[in-house]
């Protein structure tokens, strides 16, 4: 199955459009860490009229991010990379009792730390579960937030998007334990494979149209709950926005669209920044960034598919120095290992 927009096989530069997936992910992060939880209208009094214009501290009365350096990544980036591990480690595959058991080891580490950015709800309740002794395919059950879209960026490098049913089951695969509902895996299943779309050559719309595809397929996996459905809501939100009208645009995405934690209302938030910017990734995870609520969030997914359609050029050098530097990651070795694994043929 090869879906319209989505060329046959990765072009050259595909290794640098790997990186910048996983590079592009913990700058959107890293942007919008100071603005978690806050209202729209907040960051534009605290950060200026233009928003966030470059990587600021967490405030100090921060309820999640208190004490963080500019520049510093947050859960998002941590469990995609976690993840990216594990599929490395696996050739590909997930083993969804070691994820659940490696999030559990990860958010110890992080407690023990101090760090107050933790496990988010669904990914709380559903460990929880587990530990009382439920099996994965039951524990995710209640999961409709955006964790497996958060960290999903790592499918969409291994898995070619022609073949999307398979990209599907993969998502699946890395959602089960914590997030095992139909919304849940259709905003994953969307950002997966836009990224994978567009580490293939495709431009950041004929990603958007994949991704579409994968979000409609996503949906009839896992548990349902009461929820908009991700795949017509991104068209949606993509049509709200105009370059012309890019602060209004933004207006709308936070009023109309929202920037909750919630599957439907977040993935469609990132694909509506990036249809306002599709040519400018960095521009994009700043907007995303400014618009407060689960902003960290947003600006991940969006700078991962960002990425993926530009490569490291899309964003500022300074920007990818300053997140290697201050969270003392090296992205090269994980995203080549992921790209290893992704063969044209699914």
């Amino acid at each position: 199955m090869t879906p319209t927009g989505a060329p046959l096989g990765p072009p050259a530069g595909a290794g640098d459009r790997a990186l910048a997936t996983l590079t592009g992910l913990a700058i959107g992060d890293a942007l919008g860490m100071p603005c978690q939880m806050m209202s729209r209208p907040e960051v534009l009094h605290r950060f200026g009229s233009a928003g966030i214009t470059g990587f600021e501290p967490a405030a100090d009365d921060h309820p999640l991010a208190a004490g963080l350096p500019a520049g510093s990544v947050t859960d998002d980036t941590d469990q995609a990379l976690l993840l990216a591990r594990l599929l490395v480690a696996g050739a590909g595959q997930v083993d969804t009792a070691t994820f659940a058991t490696a999030l559990m080891d990860w958010e110890a580490q992080m407690r023990a730390k101090g760090s107050l950015d933790l496990l988010g709800p669904s990914t709380r309740g559903a460990l929880a579960r587990v530990l009382a002794g439920e099996p994965t395919s039951e524990s995710g059950r209640f999961g409709a937030s955006n964790g497996a879209a958060m960290r999903v960026a790592p499918v969409g490098i291994v898995m070619p998007a022609t073949d999307l049913p398979a990209l599907v089951d993969r998502v699946v695969a890395s959602a089960q334990a914590t997030h095992n509902t139909g919304v849940a895996i259709a905003g994953a299943a969307a950002v997966a494979a836009a990224v994978s779309a567009a580490l293939d050559g495709a431009s950041v719309a004929e990603a958007t149209a994949v991704a579409l595809e994968a979000a409609r397929l996503g949906a009839d996996h896992g548990f349902w709950v009461g929820a908009g459905q991700v795949a017509p809501r991104i068209r949606w939100a993509v049509g709200l926005v105009d370059a012309r009208w890019p602060e209004e645009s933004l207006d709308l995405v936070y009023e109309l669209v929202g920037t909750s934690l919630a599957s439907q209302e977040s993935v469609p938030a990132a694909f509506a920044v990036l249809a306002l910017y599709p040519d400018d990734p960095w521009r994009a995870c700043l907007a995303a960034a400014s618009l407060g609520g689960d902003s960290d969030t947003i600006a991940a997914m969006a700078g991962a598919i960002g990425g993926a359609a530009h490569g490291t050029a899309g964003f500022p050098a300074e920007a990818i120095d300053t997140v290697r530097r201050v969270n003392r990651l090296d992205f090269a070795p994980v995203a080549a290992g992921l790209l290893a694994l992704r063969s044209p043929g699914g």
